[in-house]
């Protein structure tokens, strides 16, 4: 049987686990650079009975699984992954697992290096330095603002929290947000429409799904102060990504820190100019921890598989 583990562009999924621990006879093939989709990707994947996948990279839409005769298990890092069709894998009975996040809290530490980098104009002033110049802007301060949080689950929570501690006030909204989740967080709940007119930094943290898709667009950021910052480490077509960059370029909000986009791994090129956009390639949970941890969870999915018990971290 082969492995293949595919789109391992930080080059971590050999030092990641044992590898060699597998049953006798499978074969593990570790490629770095991206997997195309389409006709191109069948033709690299087909001789696979287990493809690891890294998040988005790689699309497994019906005509691609239908190309790919021998899978019998797909595994792919976090625990949902929007570039799967999960009916057209089922359908095929292929096996579909999850690895976690490892360490949860990376994407709440990388939304509040964006936040960081917008308010105290950090990318700015650094090119600036490198240039001869010593200090361009005034930095904006975060003590005694409103953090918005869109979504009060484990990665909002952590946002929020690390927002109180140093003295914002916050406040939040998502369709299914209960009063006793924001008094457990010490949380003002507000609806939607408060939640992007109050917020002088709003931050994305719902899952992708049909009810979120477009969530955030030209209405929402219409409502924003001309002040405001915002932050989307979720996925990208929960914004519309039009609308944000014309507010950019219009001045409608003060800046956009992001980490996701509706086209990965093609970014809007209208983003590409803007000086009030700080834009990262979906870096969110990408520490080298995280990788490692969810590497040993690949492994541990695929030994179980092999033995012919239930792999522990099966969504399908």
């Amino acid at each position: 049987m082969r492995l293949a583990i595919i789109n391992d562009y930080q080059k971590l999924a050999g030092e990641a686990a044992d590898w060699k621990s597998l049953p006798p006879g499978i074969e593990v093939d570790i490629t770095h650079d991206r997997t195309p989709g389409g006709d191109e990707g069948a033709r690299l994947l087909a001789p696979y009975d287990i493809i690891v996948t890294a998040r988005e990279e790689t699309r497994f839409d019906r005509a691609l699984i239908e190309k790919l005769p021998k899978l019998k298990l797909l595994v792919t890092h976090g625990r949902r992954n929007a570039a799967l069709d999960m009916q057209a894998l089922a359908e095929r009975g292929i096996t579909v697992c999850g690895t976690g996040y490892g360490f949860s809290k990376a994407t709440v530490e990388l939304a509040w290096g964006l936040i960081l980098a917008l308010a105290k104009g950090i990318p700015m002033e650094d090119r600036g330095m490198r240039e001869g110049e010593w200090g361009l802007g005034l930095p904006s301060g975060l003590t005694d603002k409103t953090l918005g949080v869109l979504g009060l689950g484990d990665l909002g929570g952590g946002v929020a929290q690390v927002g109180q501690a140093i003295g914002m006030n916050v406040i939040a909204w998502s369709q299914n947000l209960t009063d006793e989740r924001c008094a457990e967080m010490g949380v003002r709940r507000v609806d939607k429409d408060a939640l992007f007119r109050e917020s002088d930094v709003l931050s994305v943290h719902v899952v992708l799904s049909d009810r979120t898709r477009g969530l955030v667009g030209a209405r929402e950021i219409a409502l924003m102060k001309p002040t405001a910052f915002l932050i989307n480490t979720s996925r990208g077509p929960i914004v519309d990504e039009a609308v944000l960059v014309d507010a950019l370029k219009s001045g409608a909000i003060a800046g956009a820190g992001l980490d996701v986009y509706e086209g990965e791994p093609k970014v809007h090129p209208g983003l590409l100019g803007l000086e009030n956009a700080v834009l990262l390639p979906h870096l969110g949970s990408a520490t080298r921890e995280t990788r490692v941890a969810m590497g040993m969870r690949v492994l541990e999915n695929a030994k179980a598989f092999f033995s012919g018990e239930p792999p522990p971290n099966r969504v399908a």
